[in-house]
């Protein structure tokens, strides 16, 4: 502001309409260097057309997911349960989404299937409320399992417990194969899936990997099936292959670890998604995506579920995690940040 303009404020006794407007100048000189960006920095997916909207405010961007209708595209993806922290995590995951209208999978719900000693670490549908979707989670070779023993109630007693909507079967493998205490697959985990489909017809099923992603066959294989939806869990997040090999002895770790490097990135899983789905028409009888794995923020996930030609949502995992160890209001802030700015990018971003 130069002398003649804090002469007619004081003069008048006018309020100031822009009193940061000499800080911000300031500013906006010493860091105009810094700021600079290089043609290598800039983000090639997307087309940015600041003429064509203006600045959201409570801008909608629901989704029909799962039978029911999430006030945005995001998905907090399987945590944890019965450790210490477990139900701080889980409790606030849970009311983030019902604030916030996402739609939530509960990490492996194995040690609910023979005791209750852990479900208050688990219990959360009185937080996420009953409008969005909550599913429960197994492992494929505790399914195996329990259709085997012919004990498949379990499931359905497990689910009405946690009151949830369905259930996500994680197939890992390579995970269980490198986990010291890792179970092994009797049949192929597709086999296992069909079984439960047709024993269990009223169960809505998700099917997901654990940080690797698909291929081509596996997922072929899988949208042919009348699932809910599949999740892609795939390379670029946590990936438990890894993660258990840093808990394995040293000659394991060695010989193994190129296995940890195997997998599919959500780019991969995408592109073959549209794919398959005009490869198999009508075939195709799951048509409902969660695109996970690698998905760092909003622009991510903005950017994935828009190249689909089927519905879908996003879904991180450890990007939550990171803030829902503590209080609550570290996560709603977060979780505040990326709602704001998917809407930013669905206001003035267009995917190429």
């Amino acid at each position: 502001m130069d002398k003649k303009q804090i002469d007619h404020f004081s003069k008048t006794g006018e309020a100031d309409p822009d009193p940061t407007a000499a800080s911000r100048k300031q500013d906006h000189i010493e860091l105009a260097f810094a700021s600079q960006v290089a043609g290598g920095e800039i983000d090639p997916r997307f087309y940015y057309e600041p003429l064509l909207s203006a600045h959201p405010t409570s801008e909608k961007m629901e989704i029909d997911f799962l039978g029911k209708q999430m006030a945005l595209p995001m998905w907090v993806s399987s945590m944890t349960g019965g450790t210490a922290k477990a139900r701080t995590i889980n409790h606030n995951l849970a009311r983030a989404c019902g604030e916030f209208g996402l739609g939530m999978g509960l990490g492996s719900c194995r040690s609910l299937l023979y005791s209750d000693e852990y479900l208050p670490d688990f219990a959360v549908r009185q937080y996420i409320g009953p409008d969005f979707p909550l599913f429960a989670n197994l492992g494929v070779a505790q399914v195996e399992e329990l259709l085997d023993q012919k004990e498949e109630q379990r499931i359905i007693e497990l689910i009405g417990k946690l009151k949830a909507d369905g259930l996500i079967v994680h197939v890992n493998p390579l995970q269980e194969w490198l986990q010291p205490e890792g179970d092994r697959f009797r049949k192929a985990p597709i086999t296992t899936i069909r079984e439960v489909i047709v024993k269990l017809p009223d169960v809505p099923l998700i099917v997901k990997e654990v940080g690797q992603g698909m291929g081509y066959e596996s997922l072929k294989q899988l949208f042919q099936l009348p699932l809910a939806a599949v999740d892609f869990a795939a390379n670029g997040g946590t990936n438990f292959s890894k993660l258990e090999l840093m808990r394995s002895d040293p000659l394991r770790k060695k010989v193994y670890e190129p296995l940890a490097r195997i997998g599919h990135s959500a780019a991969d899983m995408v592109n073959m998604t549209n794919q398959l789905v005009a490869e198999l028409g009508d075939g195709m009888q799951c048509r409902q995506v969660i695109v996970s794995g690698g998905v760092r923020d909003f622009l991510d996930g903005y950017y994935y579920i828009n190249k689909l030609t089927i519905p879908a949502v996003y879904g991180q995992a450890s990007g939550f995690l990171r803030h829902a160890q503590g209080d609550y209001q570290e996560l709603r802030d977060y979780v505040t940040t990326q709602m704001q700015g998917l809407q930013l990018a669905n206001a003035y971003l267009k995917v190429r």
